[in-house]
């Protein structure tokens, strides 16, 4: 389990919030275009990750995992980190964030559950209430920022029309009871611009256009040496 400290942005208002978080589910191939979903799966094929065995899936994690901070520690230079949209349970209602989905892309081509299980997945220290967003869900962007070789590139941009509804998401994961409280599931990424590749520092937000707001999160990525 992991207790996280957020600021919960709601009705106006802004209010500290402690959450235990339970269970970490990680949803892939969660695209709702087939064609942009196959290219991202074309895209990890060509690192030799294997096809989902489902779309979506659902990957479990330990909510151990799940970090505020701004700075992971990984092994190696084989890892990666992708914009994702989080969606908490919690008291019967669902809490919108965001995360980077880290993973370890070597182990990746070996088992991707397991890869999944490498890395910490770091997530912003700000929540929105989903019902304050679900009217104009399509219009939120997700967007991140990578640093590579001392540059700051724009790595991952995209709206969330491109993925399954949040609600479809959650009932095809869990059924018709909903995101149970406690739990934090990532709901899927888009194509990397120029390929996946690792990076010093990652930054990634959720802007929401319409109520004119934005979380953002970033965190350097710290290798460690593999010595044997």
């Amino acid at each position: 389990m992991a207790e996280l400290a957020f600021t919960l942005e709601a009705s106006g208002k802004r209010a500290p919030l402690s959450l235990p978080i339970t269970q970490a589910v990680i949803a892939g191939w969660t695209g709702r275009d087939p064609v942009a979903r196959d290219r991202h799966i074309v895209e990890l094929e060509a690192l030799g990750i294997a096809r989902p065995a489902s779309t979506p899936i659902y990957y479990r994690v330990a909510a151990a995992r799940l970090t505020t901070a701004g700075a992971i520690e990984v092994s190696g230079s084989d890892s990666s980190g992708e914009v994702e949209f989080v969606l908490i349970g919690h008291g019967g209602r669902i809490l919108v964030g965001v995360g980077s989905d880290h993973t370890d892309r070597k182990v990746e081509a070996y088992g991707v559950t397991v890869s999944k299980q490498m890395c910490d997945k770091p997530v912003a220290p700000e929540l929105w209430d989903f019902a304050e967003l679900e009217a104009h869900w399509d219009r939120i962007v997700l967007r991140a920022f990578a640093t590579i070789g001392g540059e700051r590139v724009l790595y991952q941009e995209g709206t969330l029309d491109h993925m399954l509804p949040a609600r479809d998401l959650v009932s095809r994961g869990f059924g018709d009871g909903g995101l149970p409280d406690g739990t934090a599931m990532f709901g899927g990424t888009f194509a990397a611009k120029g390929g996946i590749r690792p990076a010093s520092r990652f930054e990634f937000e959720i802007d929401d256009p319409v109520l004119g707001r934005v979380i953002r999160h970033g965190y350097d990525v710290v290798e460690l040496p593999i010595l044997g």
